[in-house]
């Protein structure tokens, strides 16, 4: 019933979904942004219980509830610590009914073809059987692509829909993340092959099968409506890329049916000094204003 109610969830929830993942290449920046200067650990190990510690406090705030985050994306070390004693999957479903997702990548290959691949992901059926047992729901996996070249951007689509293919096997939703760097001059062009490849991958899944997609908000209001419209994509979501929360909402208000998966713009003015009143407020404005551009389209 679980699963079911996870997927009406997604599917229905007038809400986002919150990108609660950043890994050890990108923790010191986003420790950076919440005030944790570098050199405030000594070892990696310190470096995690600190990110760990906001990602808590984000999650147990009052303002962090399935009413308007239908779910949050997880790193995996965050599955597997724990919330007040409770395991963080266990705790975002049971406690604040947000729907837990898992990013499973190992980061990126060097660039070819004007795309990254995601690096090889070894253990990744056990890593997958774990997440299940978890109580987590799905997964999200990122590659890039950083220019309109055909075969760079085939290569991204076809591994995308194979590692989707291996999470869908362990019972998982994939979000399939091949992420337009939003700065490049032919962006526009990079969108239409990269929309063309991945209808193909689509319409070739089995019927009944579903994925997701987080995908660059694209340069043309709802070019991507073809993709939202499917019926194998459960949800379209949108990842910031470096706009601001305000320019990101603005856009992401104009493109109908495609919800917002921020990261960056989600913890944008939160500080470790702020105390929990603050704290909370600047999160819940956070919130409100993603959830109205989310449900704006």
């Amino acid at each position: 019933m679980t699963k079911a109610e996870m997927t009406a969830q997604i599917r229905d929830g007038k809400g986002f979904i919150a990108a609660l993942d950043q890994s050890g290449g990108s923790t010191p920046k986003a420790l950076k942004q919440y005030g944790i200067a570098d050199g405030a650990w000594k070892d990696d190990a310190e470096m995690f219980d600190l990110i760990h510690a906001m990602r808590a406090r984000i999650i147990k705030s009052p303002a962090f509830t399935g009413d308007k985050v239908v779910g949050a994306i997880l790193f995996e070390q965050t599955m597997d610590r724990t919330i007040d004693g409770v395991p963080t999957a266990t705790y975002l479903w049971e406690n604040r009914h947000v729907v837990p997702f898992l990013k499973i990548d190992k980061g990126l290959e060097a660039e070819v073809d004007g795309c990254q691949l995601m690096k090889p992901m070894p253990g990744l059926d056990a890593l997958l059987d774990r997440a299940a047992k978890a109580g987590i729901f799905g997964t999200k996996e990122r590659s890039v692509v950083s220019a309109a070249n055909a075969r760079g951007i085939q290569a991204v689509v076809d591994q995308q829909f194979a590692v989707g293919t291996q999470v869908l096997a362990h019972g998982l939703m994939p979000i399939l993340e091949p992420e337009v760097t939003i700065s490049i001059a032919d962006k526009k062009e990079a969108e239409a092959l990269l929309q063309d490849a991945i209808l193909k991958g689509l319409d070739a899944l089995p019927a009944g099968q579903q994925v997701m997609l987080k995908l660059s908000l694209p340069t043309v209001d709802n070019f991507y409506a073809p993709l939202v419209d499917h019926p194998r994509v459960l949800k379209v979501v949108a990842l910031s890329g470096g706009h601001s929360r305000a320019a990101a909402n603005a856009i992401l208000a104009r493109n109908r049916g495609i919800i917002a998966s921020f990261s960056r713009a989600l913890t944008e003015g939160l500080s470790a000094e702020q105390n929990d009143a603050a704290f909370d407020a600047l999160l819940g404005e956070a919130i409100t204003s993603i959830h109205a551009a989310s449900i704006a389209g």
